[in-house]
């Protein structure tokens, strides 16, 4: 998962509202969105590869979205797989506050990753990158592969063309914000974000869409 805005409390009639896109290598093996256990509790996608997901819900209430921390430079070899840990979270019984205090205690095993969880009584951020979590006021949040709400040219795009649609509206339009999903506008150079990879991956990597022979936007979500 590259790519989230949630609407939390804001949107008229609507607890909370996701859209996001899930950027990735296009030969690495993926399931589509289904239940991940027989009781078909777990709704989520799922990394063939790593074997976690990027984004899911539970019917009793859960929701996790995660996002990979950008910083090329600082890799660890051989980490766990960051998608494990919203798999840990919906099939555990803590609620997404404690669940979250735990995993500051082994975050530091992971590469850089970001976190939104929810278990229907808050909505919670956290990265391995700051030092605590975060409980979520209501509120638009867009998030990439840096901090929350960090503005980067295609969260803030994407804030400005989904705002309209998500978050002041009283009628969501999947099909609306699916497309506004696939928007491909590219930034001036002079505004990309400086993450320590090559110039030609900063700009393949800044539309909202993003796609290319080998790298791209794999999934949809609404």
């Amino acid at each position: 998962m590259c790519l989230l805005f949630v609407s939390y409390r804001s949107t008229p009639g609507h607890r909370l509202v996701v859209a996001a896109n899930r950027d990735e290598f296009l030969d690495r093996p993926t399931a589509a969105l289904n239940y991940l256990d027989a009781e078909q509790m777990i709704l989520a996608g799922q990394d063939l590869e790593g074997g976690g997901t990027w984004l899911g819900i539970t019917r009793n209430g859960k929701f996790g979205a995660i996002t990979n921390y950008r910083e090329p430079a600082h890799q660890l070899l051989n980490a766990p797989s960051r998608g494990e840990i919203l798999l840990n979270y919906f099939r555990g019984n803590s609620g997404a506050g404690g669940f979250l205090e735990k995993l500051t205690l082994t975050a530091d095993q992971y590469n850089g990753f970001n976190l939104v969880l929810s278990d229907g009584g808050g909505l919670y951020y956290y990265s391995n990158r700051i030092p605590k979590p975060q409980q979520l006021q209501p509120g638009f949040y867009g998030l990439s592969n840096h901090l929350l709400d960090t503005p980067w040219p295609k969260v803030i795009r994407g804030k400005e063309l989904l705002t309209p649609h998500m978050a002041t509206t009283e009628t969501i339009k999947p099909e609306i914000l699916i497309d506004l999903l696939g928007d491909s506008w590219r930034p001036q150079d002079s505004k990309l974000p400086d993450t320590g990879v090559p110039l030609e991956w900063e700009r393949l990597l800044s539309p909202i869409f993003i796609n290319s022979p080998t790298y791209g936007t794999r999934s949809t979500a609404v």
